[in-house]
């Protein structure tokens, strides 16, 4: 804490093996060039301004920490004015048996399993000329350092050090190299087509000969391994990213970035990403957007004749909204993070929220249903309870929520029990009791082993789906079940969604991998069309103008279909887990603009353009205290303001509680630093949190 403070006069730190899990060096390194917090197997994510000491750091590894996120990653990173070298993971070149080589040797040892981070110079050591390396009279301040004060770095692994890329200099030597992949491989290019390995590529066939640099491998096929990896090396386009969004980069993971590296990784960026929102490409003030609105200014001017305005057109109405929220979401990559703490609980225990949904007019009230039954209405803005009803031993889990939207006060609540209800929360009382009667709910017939309800859009049906291959269709004027739909499905049915318009069609999602689409007004004896997914559908939802249905499938697999015939729009990008437990859900924002996805394996909410596919952000979910992982269990978009949602978190730890977080993308992580309660979350957010 004193060093943090208080600062250092080192041009060297080593941090390895250090515990903490965020870093915040708020005190002056002026004079550091190298930071090393390799194996600091705690640390998950950086202070916004904690690289902001060190305007002269040049060289750092966080090999083996448990960073994953790339938005915070780079944005904290940004801040490095002069780093020219970092590394997240050490590639060890090795052939297809396995073997590893010494690149300056061509010696092979398929039993040494050495650890490289001891005996491998640091990157920064690639500034470092390597004469002076073996110089003990040398004044460099590395060669201790990565001695270790045992022993100087073996001679056959400083051949392996360069001093620049190959299309530019990092102009901190005197003398100049070849690049230790041209010495050793003149005439191959390195490709970079996975995540976990890189392969060496011939570009002159018919001298192959020139790739080898002893006889007896000169014709084994060699690849790079990933050894000491931390996880944000495995983020998909994890090095295009990188290098895309630290334009001073020299060379990554202790491999250079040459100007074809640059080009390709910008390539990649563009196609799968987005920099800023609604095809913003370049950060502006909120205030130039208010000065140029005031003048009813509909367009930036350009400075160049050659450049591309950095906005969309201003003829939409929706421009100005819009270059705001860029705007504010530009301005900072750790959102507003926010877990509900609600007032005038008086029972002495906290809830457990399983399930919740936004009010679909009002914009400050949002209902849960408990694992142990209970329904709770809450205003979110200022905390408070509005309405409570307790289980009384009717109701288990809480899985269907439903407001109806046309009797604003009513909901319908189902339990995995088979228990279905509608209250009139205008009838409920407001104080947490134990007591409570049955005026204002009308009791349905049950549907066993429940796990989803939906309200039509006239609020005169509704339907249910549990764990079988049948849906419920009941009427809510007579609080009668009107018919029962056998064998919809192949497998049992996770969730059924009424369009948002049209009172007769819904859908369906099921594990047998199919999403389909039924009309009342046919007897859905056969669906109006089927789309597929390659593993199990956990579930699916209309987009707000109900031009399109989003369907979420095990592990990541997300697909936007078109509601008028099912025909494929868009799979999103995402990587999966390969965990067959991995249960995603996924939700529209900002009207229909952007999806929020996010798995129960998984400390992520990833946001995607819906119109693209290409990621925006993503917001990492982390506990305070050490251990406490946490996971997505369920997420909303806030239909009443962009680039808000709401995230039901919980802990990998078992008899933790689960947590409802607001999150506020629009709105920076400072205004919620007082927030010191070990036991809520810390959403770091990744952007994305």
């Amino acid at each position: 804490m004193d060093i943090s403070q208080r600062g250092l006069a080192c041009q060297v730190l080593t941090l390895r093996s250090s515990r903490f899990r965020k870093l915040n060096l708020m005190g002056e390194f002026m004079h550091m060039h190298t930071l090393n917090l390799d194996f600091s197997s705690s640390l998950t994510s950086f202070d916004e301004d904690c690289f902001n000491c060190m305007p002269n750091l040049r060289c750092l590894s966080m090999c083996e920490t448990r960073i994953t996120n790339l938005w915070t990653t780079v944005a904290a990173l940004s801040k490095l004015p002069s780093l020219v070298e970092l590394r997240f993971q050490y590639w060890q070149y090795c052939s297809d048996s396995g073997s590893s080589f010494n690149l300056s040797s061509g010696n092979s040892d398929s039993t040494a399993d050495f650890n490289l981070l001891e005996r491998v110079p640091f990157v920064g050591e690639f500034c470092t000329d390597t004469r002076e390396l073996t110089d003990p009279n040398a004044e460099d301040p590395l060669r201790n350092f990565y001695s270790f004060g045992e022993e100087a770095i073996d001679h056959d692994i400083q051949s392996m050090v360069e001093d620049s890329s190959d299309d530019s200099e990092i102009g901190c030597t005197r003398h100049h190299h070849r690049s230790w992949l041209s010495d050793v491989f003149p005439g191959w290019n390195l490709q970079v087509p996975l995540q976990n390995e890189f392969t060496l590529r011939n570009e002159d066939e018919e001298d192959s000969s020139q790739g080898s640099f002893t006889g007896h491998i000169a014709d084994v096929s060699m690849k790079y391994m990933s050894r000491h990896a931390s996880p944000i090396c495995h983020e998909k386009h994890y090095r295009e990213f990188m290098i895309a969004s630290l334009p001073n980069l020299k060379n990554l993971d202790n491999v250079p970035i040459r100007k074809t590296d640059k080009e390709r990784a910008t390539g990649i960026f563009s196609e799968y990403f987005e920099y800023l929102p609604y095809r913003w490409k370049h950060k502006e003030s909120v205030v130039s957007i208010l000065q140029k609105r005031e003048i009813k200014s509909g367009h930036i001017k350009v400075q160049s004749s050659k450049r591309s305005p950095p906005y969309p057109s201003g003829n939409s109405q929706y421009f100005y909204t819009r270059s705001l929220s860029a705007a504010k979401l530009g301005s900072s990559t750790w959102p507003f993070l926010h877990p509900l703490s609600l007032l005038g609980c008086d029972l002495g225990k906290g809830f457990r929220p399983r399930q919740f949904e936004y009010h679909p007019s009002d914009s400050s009230l949002m209902v849960f249903g408990t694992l142990d039954g209970e329904v709770v209405v809450i205003n979110h803005e200022n905390e408070h309870i509005v309405s409570y009803i307790p289980s009384l031993g009717a109701m288990n889990s809480v899985l269907g929520l439903c407001w109806l939207k046309k009797y604003p006060s009513k909901l319908i609540a189902g339990s995995d029990n088979g228990s279905l209800k509608l209250y009139d929360i205008h009838q409920v009382p407001r104080k947490i009791t134990s007591i409570y009667g049955n005026s204002g709910c009308v009791t349905f017939d049950e549907f066993d082993q429940l796990t989803s309800v939906h309200v039509n859009a006239t609020d005169e049906l509704f339907l249910a789906s549990g764990y079988s291959k049948n849906v419920a269709l009941y009427d809510i004027n007579s609080g009668k079940r009107l018919q029962v739909f056998t064998d919809m499905h192949q497998g049992h049915i996770n969730v059924v969604k009424f369009a948002n318009h049209s009172p007769s069609i819904f859908a369906t999602s099921s594990f047998d991998q199919d999403v389909k689409m039924w009309d009342l007004r046919q007897k859905p004896i056969h669906p109006c069309f089927t789309a597929s997914s390659s593993k199990g559908n956990v579930m699916v939802c209309f987009s707000p103008d109900d031009q399109y249905i989003l369907a979420s499938a095990v592990d990541n697999e997300v697909r936007q279909f078109l509601a008028v015939d099912g025909r494929l729009h868009l799979v999103f990008d995402i990587a999966p887990t390969e965990s067959s437990q991995n249960y995603t859900r996924s939700y529209y924002m900002n009207g229909r603009d952007y999806i929020i996805s996010g798995s129960c394996d998984e400390h992520i909410v990833r946001i995607c353009c819906a119109q693209t596919g290409r990621r925006l952000r993503d917001i990492s979910l982390e506990g305070r205290s050490l251990g406490s992982s946490m996971f997505v269990q369920s997420l909303r978009g806030d239909p009443f303001r962009d680039f808000n949602m709401s995230v039901l978190a919980a802990y990998m730890r078992p008899g933790s509680k689960s947590e409802i977080v607001k999150v506020n993308l629009l709105a920076s992580s400072g205004d919620a630093e007082d927030d010191s309660d070990d036991q809520r979350p810390c959403l770091s957010h990744s952007m994305g949190a």
